[in-house]
């Protein structure tokens, strides 16, 4: 009989199974990658290589994986970056002021939050005593306030000394914003000298310290008590300076 001939006596009412379509996957191309691809363009947020090995096939090489990732992403319109230790996909560089239009007006620091800034990130942990020897003015507490609301810095403790003082570290939120690996990718002495954000002519002795966001605390330190709280200043309009301004010393 034949295939026609069988099709016109099946009843019409019984139910023919059909197999599944089957999954076609490009030759060569390892799904553990095919995965992986699709976790990081999923993802809110950079993953580290923890979370992203707990969702592979179990033996999967992480590493290697991000590493063919990273290489076969190096020309196109977006790069596989490494920022705070993690893992995230980001418009590549030269491509940014093209979508620049879609993007909100950013707010600007003021001059004394972007110092201020600076100080935490190079000299943490360092109390507001402390930036304010190092600047050498007072600095406002608005200053202080809008930077730990745009969670760039946090809270680490209270120093081991008279008034037992906050002390203040960057986050990772920090590291993500500026495209840092690490904080210690921030410029050195040398790099800053060739940028010209510091006289070549300065004192021999000028130095700039290695900084470390060790989440640990330091030996000066005690842990913030938990019910501590602290309320924010007030946000600015975005296209606006914020960020507070030197107080009089």
């Amino acid at each position: 009989m034949s295939a026609e001939a069988a099709r016109s006596v099946c009843p019409a009412h019984e139910d023919v199974e059909q197999e599944a379509p089957a999954v076609v996957s490009r030759p060569g191309r390892d799904p553990a990658l095919r995965l992986l691809e699709a976790m990081l363009f999923a993802a809110g947020e950079p993953l580290d290589e923890a979370t992203i090995a707990a969702r592979l096939p179990e033996g999967a090489d992480v590493r290697g994986l991000l590493a063919d990732l990273s290489a076969d992403y190096a020309d196109r319109g977006f790069n596989l970056v490494r920022v705070a230790g993690k893992w995230m996909l980001r418009t590549a560089p030269d491509l940014g002021f093209l979508l620049a239009r879609d993007k909100p007006e950013p707010r600007r620091l003021s001059r004394a939050a972007l110092e201020t800034l600076a100080i935490i990130a190079y000299h943490q942990p360092v109390t507001r005593a402390e930036i304010e020897e190092i600047r050498g003015v007072s600095t406002n507490k608005g200053t202080l306030d809008v930077l730990l609301a745009s969670g760039w810095i946090r809270l680490r403790g209270r120093r081991r000394s008279p008034g037992r003082p906050v002390t203040y570290g960057t986050t990772e939120t920090f590291l993500v914003h500026y495209g840092l690996d690490s904080i210690g990718d921030l410029p050195g002495l040398d790099e800053l000298r060739g940028t010209g954000l510091i006289d070549a002519r300065v004192s021999a002795g000028l130095t700039v310290p290695l900084p470390s966001d060790d989440p640990a605390l330091k030996d000066d330190e005690d842990p913030l008590e938990p019910e501590f709280d602290l309320s924010f200043a007030p946000e600015s309009d975005e296209g606006e300076e914020y960020g507070g301004e030197d107080e009089e010393g």
